[in-house]
């Protein structure tokens, strides 16, 4: 990724006339070569245009319950005997995929705040999008907004843990990380809640405790009363799968590299999926849900293209979209 700061010639057609009807902006010292009225002009015309994309969330609400209701219908269909098993993998994989990005909205507070008519909404969506990942709701937002507080803190960001050089290497990381005994991704979330010490975060991993007994419990249950191929084709491996996608292309892909990169502009990057926009959720323009997360997800890609002369005024390599 090109972090070059732009000249002041971009930073002044970026910023229009209020920064000088097209003048070139005075340069000053700094990591982005731009004077501190450039700067603030930039912002100011970046907030306009972002504002424009917030919407509401609700729909992700309706998908999460139900997405996760159907995901649950599998169990006693399967039990029953009419189920397709290897469909219902692909279905189950898939659902819980996109139930975990519905609950993504959640976690911002995007389908209903509180006091709002539709906060009810938004914290069901969330409890019912996690369950598939034997993770509480709690763990899930609390570790997810500590990411955007601290994004690329080695210390402090709970996904810091899934660096890793290349795109095979992450495919690996996504499935290492779970591994017993190894200091990955489920021991940086146990780690960041016991250090914030909260009753919320104390809640959150007995929580998260509770689900993962109900997960096992269940496959044990299952495989007890001779379903085990249908518990392993439901949750086991689809949880598994569903987790290194998120982790893969929720965390590595957009954050990547890591290292010395946590400022506003510089701790994502806009990058080219060859898997294109809708199998990656649009996590190809993330560097717009960092800067502005109650824009819904899928007005991420609409918002980055109104922002992009700005964004390139900021530093921000814009060339893969």
């Amino acid at each position: 990724m090109d972090l070059t700061p732009p000249d002041a010639t971009a930073a002044a057609v970026a910023a229009g006339p209020a920064a000088g009807g097209g003048a070139v902006a005075r340069l000053a010292p700094g990591p982005d070569g731009l004077d501190r009225d450039t700067r603030c002009d930039l912002r100011r015309r970046e907030k306009e245009i972002a504002r424009q994309f917030h919407s509401s969330s609700w729909a992700y609400g309706v998908f999460a319950v139900c997405g996760f209701a159907v995901w649950l219908s599998f169990f006693p269909l399967a039990i029953a005997g009419l189920l397709n098993l290897p469909l219902a993998f692909v279905a189950a994989t898939a659902l819980i995929i996109a139930v975990y990005l519905a609950g993504h909205e959640a976690m911002h507070g995007n389908i209903g705040r509180r006091g709002e008519k539709l906060y009810w909404l938004n914290e069901l969506a969330g409890f019912v999008s996690t369950i598939p990942i034997a993770l509480s709701f709690g763990a899930a937002r609390i570790t997810h907004l500590e990411h955007h507080r601290h994004c690329n803190d080695p210390l402090k960001d709970p996904d810091f843990s899934d660096q890793a050089p290349g795109p095979l290497a992450a495919w690996y990381k996504t499935w290492y990380n779970r591994q017993p005994g190894v200091d990955g991704s489920v021991h940086h979330y146990k780690r960041v809640l016991k250090n914030l010490g909260t009753p919320e975060a104390t809640r959150a991993l007995y929580g998260t405790l509770v689900l993962q007994i109900v997960f096992l419990a269940t496959l044990f249950t299952m495989a007890w009363t001779g379903h085990a191929i249908a518990a392993a084709l439901i949750w086991w491996l689809p949880r598994h799968l569903a987790l290194s996608w998120i982790r893969f292309y929720f965390s590595w892909a957009p954050h990547h590299p890591r290292q010395g990169r946590s400022g506003r502009y510089d701790n994502s990057r806009i990058f080219r999926s060859r898997l294109g926009r809708v199998l990656t959720f649009e996590t190809e323009t993330h560097l717009v849900h960092h800067l502005y997360p109650n824009i819904p997800n899928h007005r991420t890609r609409a918002a980055y293209f109104a922002l992009k002369p700005i964004l390139a005024a900021r530093g921000v390599d814009v060339s893969p979209l």
